[in-house]
């Protein structure tokens, strides 16, 4: 009998574990809401719409592009600035012709003319373009994330830190921005391209109120970590920080995403469709848009990092090689194998060397640019 049970209870445990499926919700929810995004600032640059569709949930969240839209920005004035499709659902400004100015009120037009019904168009509330101050400080700590112990390795992390204040007492809202941009250079003497550089945006949100607090300052904001799981602290390391202010809805807005985003989700956890947009639909009001139109003047920074971190971890550290003996030529030469290190040869032997048949141990132009920043040698 006690195995008789032990058996029906391996029958029960197997057939749970093999019957495991995803569940999806059912939702009256719209699966197929447009989504508008974009910030425009008082800075001479392009600022960028992006227009797509969500997607059903329990889908991987890759946008679908909206092409073929009217997109314009209208101000305070009655002026219109018309943008133009850079990419697929991607809108962008002139430089040449618009740029924000402080004080003015801006609101974003969007006529919808590829729905194979309705040709819908969409208004965002008229968003005022507020200065925000200059960055007080933007600086880096080194953090232990475990100690040299018994010859062991440690390991080390970097936390960066942005402090500001307004002595007008009248921001109190502010999101930030990152972009970074990092040298590496490959373990060996010989590749096709040996150092390159890589230029990302940061995917964080980042926002920080002082509206309850007596003055209008931040201090050791946590804004970026970096921790040895990457190469970026490995030889040179650069971070440029863009500061926004904010109103109290968009605010609001930014800092619900920063939930979604950070916290362990639910079932019941708040949804991007239950997150209040700016941007609404003139012909049918009650239908959902998600997204907000952002405006803002921006202040910037940069931090460069030079310094020694235990325990970066060597992403070439398992490249593939073998050994080619003599001087002949070597057949698929820089198409399917590289040279990663070439020796004159010993004595009494001949010269060899060592190659690989993986493209990115070689050749650094497979994870970023051999184009060195124009601001790579700034002192700031």
């Amino acid at each position: 009998m006690k195995y008789l049970k032990l058996i029906i209870l391996s029958i029960i445990t197997l057939t749970i574990g093999g019957c495991i499926t995803q569940f999806i919700p059912e939702t009256d929810e719209d699966q197929d809401l447009l989504v508008v995004e974009g910030l425009i600032t008082d800075q001479p640059e392009v600022n960028t719409i992006k227009i797509s569709r969500s997607l059903p949930l329990g889908l991987k969240n890759t946008a679908k592009p909206v092409k073929g839209c009217i997109v314009s920005i209208i101000d305070d004035l009655g002026r219109s600035f018309a943008l133009t499709e850079k990419v697929t659902g991607t809108y962008v400004t002139d430089p040449a012709k618009f740029r924000g100015v402080i004080g003015r009120k801006y609101r974003l037009k969007v006529f919808l003319n590829n729905r194979s019904i309705y040709n819908y168009t969409y208004e965002s509330l008229p968003m005022e373009l507020k200065p925000v101050p200059p960055i007080d400080t933007l600086y880096f700590e080194k953090t232990v994330i475990r100690p040299k112990v018994d010859g062991i390795q440690g390991i080390d992390g970097c936390q960066i830190y942005v402090e500001t204040h307004d002595p007008s007492a009248t921001t109190h809202f502010y999101r930030w921005d990152i972009n970074e941009t990092w040298e590496f250079r490959l373990p060996y003497s010989k590749p096709v391209n040996h150092t390159c550089w890589i230029t990302t945006n940061g995917s964080a949100i980042n926002v920080k109120s002082t509206a309850i607090l007596a003055e209008d300052k931040i201090k050791r904001y946590p804004l970026h970590f970096i921790a040895s799981e990457t190469d970026r602290l490995k030889v040179k390391y650069s971070i440029l920080v863009n500061q926004y202010s904010l109103n109290e809805d968009e605010f609001d807005y930014w800092e619900k995403l920063q939930n979604i985003t950070e916290e362990v989700g639910s079932l019941y956890d708040i949804t991007p469709a239950a997150v209040p947009s700016n941007i609404y639909c003139i012909d049918n009001p009650a239908e959902k848009v998600l997204g907000y139109f952002s405006v803002s003047s921006k202040t910037s920074r940069r931090l460069f990092i030079k310094d020694y971190f235990a325990g970066i971890i060597n992403l070439y550290n398992e490249c593939i090689s073998d050994t080619i003996y003599g001087g002949q030529p070597i057949p698929g030469l820089n198409s399917s194998i590289w040279v990663l290190e070439d020796y004159p040869p010993p004595a009494n032997s001949p010269p060899y060397k060592v190659v690989t048949s993986t493209r990115g141990c070689a050749d650094c132009t497979v994870r970023g640019t051999v184009t060195e920043p124009a601001f790579w040698n700034d002192v700031k």
